[in-house]
C-alpha cells in the first residue's frame, strides 16, 4: 500500500508525518477525521529497502476461496458490493488480500466496477477471475459467479495437490538416497581403503568400483554440486523459453507412468476452466485465450491456440484436438456433443469430473506402487556399497585363519 508524507495543522499547531493509504483522497479523509487540515501531501516513492518483496503467490488459495465464498454469501444477503468489500477487508486473515481489498473499496467508491478495480491487481486476481466477474456484472448474478469461481479453484487445488503428493514421495526418497550414498562414499568407505591396501589382496570388481567412486567423490565433490546446479539452471532457462517449455512439457507427457497422470491433470484443468467460463457466459474466443495461460502446458496450449484459430475461420473447435495425440476421443466427442446440443459448459464439466476422478485414482495407485519400489531401490544401492566392503573382509578373515 502506498505511503504518503504530509504536512498540516490541527488545534495544537503544525503536524507532519507519514501515513499509508490506497490513495491521496483516502489519506486526506483519514487525516481530516482526526482533526488535521492537510497543507501538503506527497506520495513516498518505493526503494529497494522499503519495497516489500513477495515470493510465490501473494495470497494462499485457501484464503482466496474463503474470500469468494464469503463475498457470495454477503451479496446473496443483499449487502452491496462496496460494503461487502469493506467487511471482507476487515476480517480476512491474509495481509496481502486485506491491502488489496482496501484499495478496491476505494476504487468502488469512486464509481468503478469490481472487474475494473480487480484488474489493477493482476498478481492477486487472474484473467479468469476478472472475465467471470465482468460477465457476472453484466448478467446481474455476481453471487452465483463467485460461488462458481470458489468451486473451480477448490477442485483445481485438490487435483494439483494430488499430483504434488504423488511426485513428492519418489523425489524425497531419491534425495535421501543420494545423501546416504554420498555419506557412505565420503565418510565410511575411505576407512577401509588402508586396510585393504595393507593386506595386498586382489579386490573384487564391485569393491574396486566402489573404492574408485569414493576416491572420485572425495576429490571432485565440487564438480558434482556444480553439475547439479548447472542442470537446475538449464532447466529454469528452458522453462522460461517458449520452445524449451514445449520440449519439457512434451517429455513430461510422454514419460512412462507419470506422463499419463500429468496428461489427465492438464485436461482436467483445461475442461474445468472452460466449463466455468462458459457457465458465466464469457465469449468462447476470450475463454480459449484465458485457458491458454491457465493450463500451464505448452503442448495443450498449442492445440487450444489452433482450435481458437479454427473457430475464427468458422471451422470446428474440435478438429485440431482430434488430430493431436494429447486429446483422447472422450474429450473431442463430449465437446462435439456439447456444441451440437448447446450444453458445452455441462459437457466440459462432466469431462473435468471424469479426469479429476482419474487423477485421484491414478495418484493413489501410483503411491502404493512407488513406495515399495523406492524402498527396494534404496536398499539395493546401500546394500551394494555394504556388500562391496564385506566381501573382501570375509576373504581377508579366511586367509588370516588359514
Amino acid at each position: 500500500m502506498p505511503k504518503f508524507r504530509y504536512q498540516g495543522r490541527d488545534k495544537k499547531g503544525k503536524k507532519s508525518g507519514i501515513i499509508t493509504g490506497p490513495s491521496k483522497r483516502d489519506v486526506i479523509g483519514k487525516l481530516q477525521e482526526t482533526g488535521i487540515r492537510v497543507i501538503e501531501i506527497q506520495e513516498v516513492p518505493e526503494t529497494l529497502l522499503t519495497k516489500e518483496i513477495i515470493i510465490g503467490n501473494p495470497v494462499k488459495l485457501q484464503d482466496f476461496v474463503i474470500f469468494m465464498r464469503q463475498f457470495s454469501t454477503l451479496l446473496k444477503a443483499g449487502v452491496s458490493v462496496v460494503e461487502s468489500t469493506r467487511i471482507l477487508s476487515a476480517q480476512t486473515e491474509s495481509k496481502q488480500l486485506r491491502r488489496v481489498l482496501v484499495e478496491i473499496e476505494a476504487d468502488l467508491r469512486e464509481g468503478n466496477p469490481l472487474s475494473t478495480a480487480a484488474s489493477r491487481h493482476k498478481k492477486i486476481f487472474s484473467p479468469m477471475f476478472i472475465s467471470m466477474v465482468k460477465a457476472g456484472e453484466a448478467g446481474g448474478n455476481m453471487d452465483e459467479t463467485l460461488d462458481r469461481l470458489a468451486v473451480h479453484y477448490e477442485k483445481q487445488h485438490r487435483t494439483r495437490q494430488k499430483i504434488v503428493s504423488a511426485l513428492a514421495y519418489p523425489i524425497t526418497v531419491a534425495i535421501i538416497a543420494a545423501i546416504v550414498v554420498m555419506f557412505l562414499l565420503v565418510a565410511v568407505v575411505p576407512t577401509f581403503v588402508d586396510m585393504f591396501a595393507g593386506f595386498g589382496a586382489e579386490l573384487p570388481a564391485i569393491t574396486q568400483f566402489v573404492l574408485n567412486a569414493s576416491a572420485f567423490m572425495q576429490k571432485m565433490w565440487w564438480l558434482i554440486i556444480l553439475v547439479a546446479l548447472a542442470l537446475y539452471g538449464g532447466f529454469l532457462v528452458l522453462r522460461n523459453d517458449k520452445k524449451g517449455k514445449y520440449f519439457i512439457d512434451y517429455f513430461s507427457l510422454r514419460m512412462p507412468i507419470f506422463g499419463n497422470m500429468l496428461q489427465k491433470a492438464a485436461l482436467a484443468r483445461m475442461t474445468r476452466t472452460l466449463s466455468s467460463l462458459f457457465s458465466s457466459a464469457v465469449p468462447i474466443l476470450q475463454a480459449l485465450t484465458i485457458v491458454e495461460d491457465v493450463v500451464d502446458n505448452e503442448v495443450i496450449t498449442k492445440v487450444i491456440r489452433e482450435s481458437r484459430d479454427s473457430l475464427e475461420r468458422g471451422q470446428s473447435l474440435t478438429e485440431p484436438m482430434r488430430r493431436h495425440w494429447a486429446f483422447p476421443p472422450l474429450v473431442t466427442q463430449m465437446i462435439a456433443i456439447g456444441e451440437e446440443t448447446g450444453s458445452l459448459d455441462e459437457m466440459l464439466g462432466k469431462v473435468a469430473d471424469f479426469y479429476e476422478a482419474e487423477v485421484e485414482s491414478s495418484t493413489d495407485r501410483l503411491k502404493s506402487l512407488i513406495e515399495p519400489l523406492m524402498i527396494v531401490l534404496l536398499a539395493g544401492i546401500v546394500g551394494t556399497i555394504v556388500t562391496s566392503i564385506l566381501v573382501p573382509m570375509f576373504d581377508i578373515f579366511n586367509k588370516i585363519q588359514m
